[in-house]
């Protein structure tokens, strides 16, 4: 057997090393290889979505600049959700950061009387700051979850009782006469002036004394007289006598909830021409003629007693007028911009005027000698309307979409605020129930107590309600069967009957 030299020994035991030392570094290639291959498919798997939505983007339709820009929208979108949950996990932090340190600090301060004080009070502070931050974090998108569950277990009924129709354009006011016989006034954007049968709905009397729209319409408090502004830059004193048909029983309508509010729309609306009632007398003349203002006179009322009448205007001032000598007796200047308003209490020698400035002023001239005047500024928009209720408070409706309500006794700050919406038209309170209208821009009428409390929203449909904005709201506490009504410029007035019951008016 032959014999294998040291040197060839040596040789192959090299050449085993060296084959030995390949296989690894071929196995350590393929494990890095295949390494590398997982990043990569990793990768690929992470990319797929966004792959697939490039190729989604490329089929689409969408021109190459818009596709661009959406992608770059959703960028924006991540980071800002990003961004939020950020905040989140770091005011999370702090807030069990804060209870730790509270608990902390009240297991070791047991005995340290003199420093307990101070570091609960620290402690509070910082309680306050976070839960005003969260508050503030929280308040605008809770708002209206939080009003969502404002409803009451008992619910007002509302009724619609009878429609007043016959006017050829928007009704910008109504009113209901304080004698007998009680009948409601509409003031039109047609240059005229209706009286209506709350009960039967027929027309009784039509003034077209003015030559333009009619704004505004106000009853006398004793006699058979109405004073309305106009257009025209006038306001007319003019005498009514009616008398009123016999009543017809009332339509059987099913009582509504207030809340419901069924759309609809616009194309199933009457938009056609309304015909007037053709066998409704006229009146043509004025018993008095007010003349002063510059401008569209926007409202008229009667001061208490009737023999003094006021009227604001977009010419910025308010004037006082004496009704037996159609004389001027004072011009109430001192608002910034056109006036929308006026009002009068009821038992007070005290007006009211609202203002496009965002203000509303009380003028007292309950002292002939001393005609004071206060101003409110509580509004960030154009004040609509100012009235007053029976006792020492006013409310305010704006194009802020908010109502307040203030105490005369403390003008500083409203005692109440409601927040709607939509804008706030010509408001109207109750004087019995207490209750105040609402009428809205967005055609929705609804009814709040004195504290703030949404009590009903009248029912609107494509069978019942205003189809245009609503523009005024007026109570009538002694009709039985009609004890509010509203007017838009749907061109028609609506008749409600409101039940409300005590344990809402007491809430």
């Amino acid at each position: 057997m032959p014999v294998e030299s040291g040197s060839s020994a040596a040789a192959r035991q090299a050449k085993q090393k060296r084959k030995s030392h390949s296989l690894s570094i071929r196995r350590t290639n393929s494990t890095e290889q295949e390494r590398f291959g997982l990043q990569r498919d990793m990768l690929e798997g992470q990319s797929s979505d966004k792959l697939d939505s490039l190729s989604r983007m490329e089929d689409s339709k969408l021109p190459l600049s818009m596709r661009s820009n959406l992608l770059d929208l959703f960028s924006q979108i991540e980071r800002e959700f990003e961004n939020l949950y950020i905040e989140n996990l770091e005011l999370r932090r702090e807030m069990e950061t804060l209870n730790d340190r509270l608990a902390a600090d009240g297991q070791t301060l047991e005995g340290a009387d003199l420093a307990k004080g101070a570091l609960k009070t620290k402690a509070s502070h910082s309680t306050s700051q976070l839960s005003q931050k969260l508050k503030t974090t929280y308040k605008a998108s809770t708002s209206k979850i939080v009003s969502s569950f404002k409803a009451t277990t008992s619910r007002a009924v509302c009724q619609l009782v009878r429609e007043y129709v016959g006017h050829r354009d928007g009704i910008w006011d109504l009113s209901v006469s304080r004698t007998q016989p009680v009948v409601l006034g509409t003031a039109s954007a047609d240059h005229s002036a209706m009286l209506w049968s709350i009960e039967t709905g027929k027309c009784l009397l039509k003034y077209v004394g003015h030559q333009g729209s009619v704004n505004s319409i106000k009853f006398h408090p004793t006699e058979q007289m109405a004073l309305t502004a106009s257009g025209d830059q006038t306001a007319h004193i003019w005498r009514y006598m009616v008398q009123l048909p016999t009543p017809q029983p009332v339509a059987d309508v099913s009582q509504t909830p207030c809340e419901d509010d069924v759309e609809f729309s616009d194309k199933d609306e009457a938009d056609g021409e309304v015909e007037g009632p053709n066998d409704c007398p006229s009146v043509r003349l004025a018993t008095t003629t007010l003349r002063s203002h510059q401008g569209v006179v926007i409202a008229a009322d009667w001061l208490l007693g009737g023999k003094q009448v006021v009227t604001a205007s977009w010419d910025r001032a308010a004037n006082l007028y004496d009704v037996e000598t159609s004389e001027l007796v004072h011009s109430l200047t001192g608002h910034d911009q056109e006036l929308t308003h006026c009002c009068t209490h009821p038992t007070q020698r005290l007006v009211v005027t609202s203002s496009r400035d965002t203000t509303f002023r009380l003028w007292d001239f309950r002292d002939p000698s001393i005609h004071s005047v206060n101003v409110f500024q509580g509004h960030t928009d154009t004040v609509t309307s100012a009235v007053f209720t029976v006792g020492d408070n006013v409310v305010s409706g704006s194009d802020d979409r908010t109502v307040k309500v203030w105490d005369l006794k403390n003008m500083r700050s409203p005692i109440a605020t409601i927040r709607t919406d939509s804008a706030v038209n010509r408001i109207s309170v109750s004087v019995t129930q207490k209750v105040i209208a609402l009428p809205h821009d967005n055609r929705q009428v609804r009814l709040f107590d004195m504290s703030g409390v949404r009590l009903a929203r009248l029912p609107r449909s494509n069978r019942q309600g205003h189809r245009r904005m609503v523009c005024c709201s007026a109570w009538c506490e002694d009709n039985a069967t009609c004890n509010l009504f509203t007017c838009g410029f749907d061109r028609q007035a609506i008749g409600w009957n409101i039940n409300i019951p005590a344990l809402l008016q007491e809430k």
